[in-house]
């Protein structure tokens, strides 16, 4: 992840006009990591969305590890 942190958003306060670049890339990560996981769950189940998979759910289950994300994003910024 750090690498390609460096690479992908080299500059996130010019181009996004946000003012926490940890903030922002933790969001980002956060959605990627909700959409691999929904798009796992409905192809391994064979399901559409609004039938078994909780969204919420599979929110909560990546807050579980916030703060572990949060500090390899800092540490890839810095």
């Amino acid at each position: 992840m750090p690498t390609e942190i460096k690479q992908t958003f080299p500059n996130i306060k010019q181009i996004w006009k946000c003012n926490d670049e940890a903030d922002f890339l933790y969001g980002y990560y956060v959605g990627k990591i909700e959409e691999g996981s929904l798009h796992y769950l409905i192809k391994a189940t064979r399901a559409s969305a609004g039938s078994y998979v909780d969204t919420f759910e599979i929110r909560g289950i990546i807050e579980t590890r916030k703060k572990e994300l949060q500090d390899t994003i800092k540490t890839a910024i810095n």
